[in-house]
């Protein structure tokens, strides 16, 4: 069943640690897409106004040879929001892998792959593919709108 972006933000919301279940494709990036919408703008607006932690300016080598280096520090607002939809966002993420008849614990570790994102270009594959159809080990398919 495809959601509309808001139905699958109050679908998410309301099952905001749920970890049983599937969750369709639609629901899955509508909510990420919300995410990062929300993400985005928190970040416009910490940066002018300077609520941000982190970052600062270092210096690499001596004398004539010496480079500094700006590293931006991090949006308070957006840490914020992250931390808020963390859990929110690792259930609907196993929901989705229950969806392709996969058990999420063996396939989250995979974003501990350090090599240039290898793991997340893999997760991401997983969760673009279709579900299975019908029911699976997880129960029926995704869940409906409400």
């Amino acid at each position: 069943m495809t959601m509309t972006f808001g139905q699958s933000i109050k679908h998410v919301f309301s099952n905001y640690a749920t970890f049983r279940g599937r969750a369709s494709r639609s629901e899955f990036w509508w909510f990420y897409l919300f995410s990062a919408i929300v993400s985005l703008v928190l970040e416009l607006i910490s940066r002018p106004l300077g609520l941000t932690f982190g970052g600062g300016e270092y210096v690499m080598g001596e004398g004539a040879s010496a480079a500094v280096i700006v590293i931006p520090g991090t949006s308070v607002l957006s840490t914020i929001w992250s931390l808020a939809v963390l859990l929110p966002t690792l259930a609907v993420a196993t929901r989705r892998f229950h969806d392709s008849n996969k058990s999420a614990w063996n396939w989250l570790w995979l974003l501990a792959i350090p090599l240039c994102g290898v793991g997340a270009i893999i997760l991401l594959i997983w969760w673009i593919l279709p579900g299975t159809r019908g029911p699976n080990r997880y129960g029926e398919g995704p869940a409906q709108p409400v």
